[in-house]
């Protein structure tokens, strides 16, 4: 089957549609069919042959390439939004509500509106939902998300110095662990390697293959192994270079000295529990979880 995908916002989620036999270039918006009723959305994925059974979605149809009308009828739509924020941000005080606005989507054809806000915990809106539905007189909708999607909604700059990824490219959130930040190496300093959000940036996922992939025959500081010089303690790792640092004692009675082994210089005799607390100190002798 032809498709093409379609997205609705900067960054979001791409949806497939069948371009009922037209020919649809990048870049190109466009009104679709979708479960609201018609919608304004921009090609990101041009005409393509794919699997209907592997998309996981309904194929709805493109009903047309968007006209100068319908361009007017958006633009409308996106200065209505800001006039509605400002609305609904006033209802919320009224109503003395502990909830923050965070974004608001009309749909093109003024059937629905919908805010999304922030809150700590659950909010009894339904006073603030008969107000906006008198004021709108369409049909309102209020969703509750998280600190990522808010994030994503109001974008901003990352410690990168660049656009934050979930705003400028990634169209969904992939699991990150703070397993990732220790298997790179990275400090575990949560101002450091958190995003703005508040959370543990999405960068960390995008090399975990590749930490995983070099750590697989590396040993872990605390580890005993044996190297061309004899047997030591695993002192330093650097994961990229693939060397370790370790503490070679030649005699009993004498300080042991360190060398750096690459990971085929060195056989891993036994590995030692890793602190749970991320630090890798090799001293915990299995006092903390392993």
């Amino acid at each position: 089957m032809i498709i093409v995908g379609v997205r609705f916002k900067n960054a979001g989620r791409i949806y497939y549609f069948d371009p009922c036999g037209m020919e649809i270039p990048q870049d190109t918006a466009v009104i679709v069919e979708t479960i609201r009723g018609a919608g304004y959305g921009i090609v990101a994925l041009s005409n393509r042959e794919a699997n209907v059974s592997s998309l996981q979605q309904p194929i709805r149809k493109v009903l047309r390439v968007a006209t100068p009308a319908d361009e007017a009828q958006e633009e409308a739509n996106r200065k209505r939004e800001d006039d509605a924020r400002e609305t609904c941000h006033e209802k919320i005080k009224e109503h003395g509500l502990d909830m923050h606005l965070v974004d608001v989507e009309l749909a093109f054809d003024l059937s629905k509106i919908i805010f999304y806000f922030t809150a700590d915990g659950r909010v009894d809106f339904r006073e603030l939902v008969k107000d906006l539905a008198a004021t709108f007189r369409m049909r309102i909708e209020l969703r509750q998300i998280g600190v990522r999607d808010e994030a994503k909604a109001l974008s901003g700059i990352g410690i990168c110095g660049r656009g934050i990824c979930c705003a400028t490219f990634l169209d969904e959130f992939q699991p990150v662990s703070i397993k990732m930040a220790k298997d790179q190496g990275l400090s575990l300093n949560p101002a450091k390697i958190s995003g703005l959000c508040g959370r543990l940036m999405c960068c960390l996922k995008y090399e975990e293959s590749t930490y995983n992939e070099l750590n697989k025959n590396m040993p872990g500081v605390g580890d005993l192994v044996r190297t061309p010089d004899g047997d030591g303690e695993v002192i330093n790792v650097n994961i990229l270079r693939q060397t370790a640092k370790v503490a070679v004692k030649k005699k009993p009675n004498e300080d042991p000295t360190t060398a750096a082994y690459t990971a085929e210089q060195i056989t891993i005799l036994e590995r030692r529990p890793q602190c749970d607390r991320g630090c890798k100190c090799g001293s915990c002798k299995g006092h903390h979880k392993a």
